[in-house]
């Protein structure tokens, strides 16, 4: 396959062991590879560069700063972005390849991925679970990633967005233990957001939210697919979105003690 003008971009840190399957996927079909390390401590550098990828340094000051840091360093006007515990399927590639068969793609300036999760306990995914889309390659002057400092999401400017079907496999948690860490890093995060835009969360919603949210995952985003897997990942997912909620509380209810002291 020839290379595409395309610029793909990753944020990383410690992901010695999973960032090798991100480049690998794309390094042979695209015109650069660029790798945004916010202070590794493994040998995440080292096998970047040795899988031909260019590496960058940045220290971390939020998800959407590193990925409009990682948009300014990308050469090409085309930007697929990644992340080190992601993967482009072949079915992906193949149809990303098919976009640029002619030249640039016509009529749409951004794409949305389907985001195919992959669990370390199972071995393949359902596409029946995918319910994330996110918009993930995309003209640089037409569209770009958000500077929040949580989410990290991609804001379309002008023209008109498509969908691919190609999966873009996501392995987001090496064990429970590390989904948990995740759970607390990303919640605290969260939480203090919600605490700059005051949304002090009730007690009532504290109360249902782990409810509904496992009724969302476990129904709604057909996790019953995965049997007892399903389960296991639906109570996880109930569990970050009560914590973060919690948190929040907790960050109200501290305010509010340092100001009667």
């Amino acid at each position: 396959m020839n290379r595409l003008p395309i610029s793909v971009f990753i944020i990383a840190k410690n992901e010695v062991d999973r960032i090798p399957a991100a480049i690998l996927s794309v390094r042979d079909w695209v015109d650069e590879v660029i790798v945004i390390d916010s202070g590794s401590e493994d040998d995440t550098v080292q096998v970047s560069e040795a899988l031909g990828a260019r590496v960058m340094f940045r220290a971390w000051t939020g998800y959407g700063e590193q990925k409009v840091y990682g948009e300014s360093l990308c050469r090409c006007d085309w930007i697929l972005n990644i992340d080190a515990d992601e993967e482009i399927s072949p079915a992906l590639r193949d149809e990303i390849a098919a976009l640029f068969q002619t030249g640039e793609p016509a009529g749409c300036i951004a794409y949305r991925l389907p985001v195919l999760p992959l669990y370390p306990f199972q071995t393949s995914g359902h596409p029946w679970t995918v319910t994330n889309f996110p918009v993930r390659l995309y003209r640089k002057d037409k569209a770009g990633f958000s500077t929040s400092t949580v989410h990290d999401s991609v804001i379309v400017r002008e023209g008109k967005t498509s969908c691919l079907r190609g999966m873009l496999v996501h392995r987001s948690y090496r064990s429970l233990a590390h989904h948990v860490d995740k759970v607390n890093f990303y919640s605290s995060a969260q939480a203090e957001d919600l605490f700059r835009k005051g949304r002090n969360p009730s007690g009532l919603v504290l109360l249902l939210t782990p409810v509904f949210a496992f009724f969302k995952q476990f129904i709604l985003r057909r996790e019953f697919i995965n049997g007892i897997d399903g389960v296991v990942v639906s109570y996880m997912y109930a569990f970050h979105r009560f914590i973060r909620l919690a948190k929040t509380r907790e960050r109200f209810r501290t305010e509010r003690g340092n100001r009667t002291v």
